[in-house]
């Protein structure tokens, strides 16, 4: 459930309720992370759309939207059946990618989240990058803010070692895959959460989760999964495709991942 806590259609900064509804809750009650990162990614296009730039219009003149980082840091995750608000805004832009930027609020005003993300936009025929300016002759400039602070680092480069662990490969379905026909930015997120059991899950909590989107995948590729740990609790994680049938040796790596992980409270 979801509703726009007020019309910011002028206004830089939005802000949308969300509800952590308990069918989108692990076994702890809490919300999970790709649940959450949708729900920011929902928050983006509610903003963009209010302004000009959402997926609606962009898929009329054969553009869209792709995310190219998303990073989320967290003190907590919402509760099943807690509303939050999630407010976002356009920190800059350039010529062909934005930075926008997002905070969890609870119910009173406090914000126990924060996430930044990089988005491209592309061409939905040619796939090739696109001049975000040239699009309502700039007037995404007209809602940069600058100034709203977003008190969590940048996404890191992720950088494995040659030798990282491979952990699994899986293949790729109906589910996987979004409305531009490539695997849900999303899917990937949740692939690398399952990585590690439900008793890791019992006694850890993830308190960063950064993504970094190399190249698509499609329907039907094989998705191989490689973790590394830098040090304790943080790790990092490459992901490569394949066609059925390719060798392992032709793995095109697709996305890149880092964890930073925390003993849950009480344990």
């Amino acid at each position: 459930m979801t509703e726009k806590t007020q019309s910011y259609t002028q206004e830089k900064v939005g802000c949308y309720r969300f509800l952590a509804e308990p069918f989108h809750c692990d076994f702890k009650s809490e919300l999970t992370m790709g649940h959450l990162g949708n729900t920011l990614l929902n928050a983006a296009d509610f903003h963009s759309h209010d302004r000009g730039f959402g997926m609606i219009y962009l898929n009329s003149i054969h553009k869209t939207w792709v995310l190219s980082r998303l990073c989320i840091e967290l003190e907590r995750m919402p509760k099943a059946f807690e509303a939050f608000h999630v407010e976002t805004w356009v920190e800059n832009a350039m010529r062909f990618f934005t930075n926008r930027n997002f905070s969890i609020i609870d119910e009173d005003g406090h914000a126990f989240g924060y996430g930044r993300s990089v988005w491209a936009m592309i061409d939905t025929d040619t796939r090739q990058p696109q001049n975000l300016f040239e699009v309502h002759d700039g007037r995404l400039q007209d809602y940069i803010e600058a100034d709203k602070p977003c008190p969590i680092e940048k996404g890191s480069r992720v950088k494995l070692p040659t030798d990282a662990q491979w952990l699994r490969t899986i293949d790729t379905h109906y589910n996987d895959v979004d409305m531009n026909g490539h695997i849900n930015s999303i899917k990937y997120i949740e692939h690398v959460v399952d990585l590690w059991p439900i008793e890791w899950h019992r006694q850890y909590r993830i308190k960063r989760f950064e993504t970094a989107y190399v190249a698509e995948a499609h329907p039907g590729d094989q998705l191989h999964f490689y973790c590394t740990e830098s040090q304790p609790g943080d790790f990092g994680i490459r992901i490569t495709r394949t066609v059925p049938g390719q060798s392992r040796d032709e793995e095109v790596e697709v996305c890149r991942c880092r964890i930073v992980a925390e003993r849950s409270v009480g344990e």
